[in-house]
């Protein structure tokens, strides 16, 4: 199964849904890359061109090709820990094949304790084993 993910950062009052840069996307890319059963299957892709009227791209893209098992549950561990560790306000979606996405923010994971953190990335880890992802708000 093939994971689309994206880094934001939402309500930079610009109103051009412009993303955090190029550093967010590295760091994740560092951050996942350290993780030996993820390594393997990330790639970063260039942004997708740019709507006619817009000022750029609003993030590039990281794609995993995750097998169920092990794979998805690191990936749900990682990004949960990755928004944990941010300052500001960032947002990873996770984009899978039949258009099916779920966001979840630093302001969704920021005051988690360790056990709600925990419980957070098995949700995620169980929805895109089932292919299918819970609603936007992490409920």
């Amino acid at each position: 199964m093939k994971a689309t993910l994206t880094v934001s950062s939402p309500g930079n009052g610009t109103g051009t849904g412009a993303g955090p840069g190029p550093g967010a996307v590295n760091d994740l890319r560092r951050w996942l890359q350290r993780h030996p059963e993820l390594r393997a299957h990330l790639r970063q892709e260039p942004a997708p061109e740019p709507a006619p009227g817009t000022m750029g791209a609003a993030s590039e893209l990281l794609t995993l090709l995750l097998a169920p098992g092990g794979a998805t549950a690191a990936l749900s561990a990682a990004i949960v820990a990755w928004l944990q560790s941010r300052r500001g306000n960032q947002t990873v979606t996770i984009t899978l094949p039949d258009g099916a996405q779920v966001t979840v923010s630093t302001e969704n994971v920021r005051d988690l304790n360790a056990r709600d953190s925990g419980e957070l990335a098995r949700r995620l880890a169980e929805a895109l084993q089932r292919g299918e992802l819970p609603p936007a708000d992490g409920s």
